[in-house]
């Protein structure tokens, strides 16, 4: 075996009982948990991990149908019932991760456009492509979003265990309810026109350089598809259980020896402000759960800053409004790849005329 094949089967090797594990304890998204810490280890130790583009290009489309499965046509009265709070929920979050940023900068802890890239509360992927586009150091930019990434995906499937499992009983409950990963599909037709749509609109959505569009296009479209009747989506557990691995390897690979060299001197300050984050944002789900009268769990996920993908897996295996916390999600991406150049502009002119006085 070459040095690559060497290096991949141990990425699997210990992928798989670290997901098991934390299946084991009923951990939501356990089988994203375990691929990230095992390519984190990994990564650290020197070894190779770089998931091929049209395997990580097809996992998004794969969650992207996940997506639209748990978003009902239902999302729509959800939308127009809630526009308030979406309207506050995405301001307040994207201003408080701006914010994160803003003081980023003034400390010195990174170049302005850097810190503000980082500090989006958007899809990582796409504000790094955005962040690229624009001139900051998208290295540090990665460390940033996929640091923030790993942090709400660990804090948020902790969340999820202690408040809707609570008790080791309740989670062997939840672990032996659950659909065994070699079940077959209920229609193999279905699967297929699924899985076509998830590859096919994923790749299109790179094509037509949507940001974060290998998501955002087949998860619209399953939306679409799934409302019109014109289709039921089909994702088997072994599907979804491939998909998480990629996803979860693509976001731990990102933690390499090189990464942590060029940031480990500001690495104890994003992690702080990381964590600021995710506490503030909890904060602003308890303002929520008294103004909207939403459960807690339904809030905490709705309000968590970033990784809509991971949030997404969570959220569909814990007992919460899916389409509360999905649209509430998918409006601040779209808001942030919207408005994401026009406020990293303002505030690095501001950061300069400042540092100019």
């Amino acid at each position: 075996m070459s040095r690559t094949q060497w290096h991949w089967a141990g990425l699997v090797i210990l992928s798989v009982p670290l997901a098991v594990a934390f299946d084991h304890f009923g951990l939501p998204a356990g089988k994203l948990l375990g691929p990230i810490v095992a390519a984190v280890v990994l990564s650290l130790r020197g070894f190779d991990i770089a998931v091929p583009k049209p395997a990580f290009i097809a996992a998004q489309g794969i969650i992207g149908m996940l997506i639209a499965r748990g978003v009902p046509a239902s999302i729509f009265p959800t939308l127009s019932g809630h526009i308030a709070f979406f309207v506050a929920g995405v301001l307040v979050v994207t201003v408080l991760g701006y914010g994160i940023g803003w003081m980023l900068a003034r400390w010195h802890v990174f170049p302005g456009d850097t810190a503000i890239w980082g500090s989006a509360p958007g899809g990582a992927s796409a504000m790094m492509i955005m962040a690229e586009a624009h001139g900051a150091d998208v290295r540090l930019v990665a460390f940033m979003q996929y640091l923030r990434v790993v942090c709400v995906t660990f804090t948020a499937s902790l969340v999820a265990h202690w408040w809707g499992v609570g008790t080791p009983e309740a989670a062997a409950g939840v672990v032996a309810s659950a659909p065994s990963l070699f079940s077959a599909p209920d229609s193999w037709v279905r699967m297929g026109l699924t899985l076509a749509v998830a590859v096919g609109g994923a790749v299109l959505g790179l094509r037509l350089r949507i940001p974060a569009g290998a998501l955002l296009l087949p998860m619209f479209a399953g939306i679409a598809l799934q409302d019109l009747g014109a289709e039921k989506i089909e994702l088997p557990p072994l599907v979804l259980a491939v998909a998480y691995a990629v996803v979860g390897w693509v976001v731990g690979s990102r933690f390499n020896r090189r990464v942590l060299v060029d940031t480990i001197r500001s690495a104890p300050a994003v992690l702080a402000s990381t964590l600021t984050l995710i506490a503030l944002c909890g904060a602003f789900a308890i303002v929520l759960v008294h103004w909207a009268g939403i459960d807690p769990l339904t809030a905490y996920l709705a309000t968590s800053p970033g990784g809509v993908d991971a949030i997404a897996i969570i959220a569909a295996s814990t007992p919460v409004d899916v389409p509360f916390v999905m649209t509430m999600q998918v409006l601040r991406v779209l808001f942030s790849i919207g408005t994401g150049p026009w406020i990293a502009r303002m505030l690095s002119k501001r950061l300069k005329s400042l540092a100019r006085v």
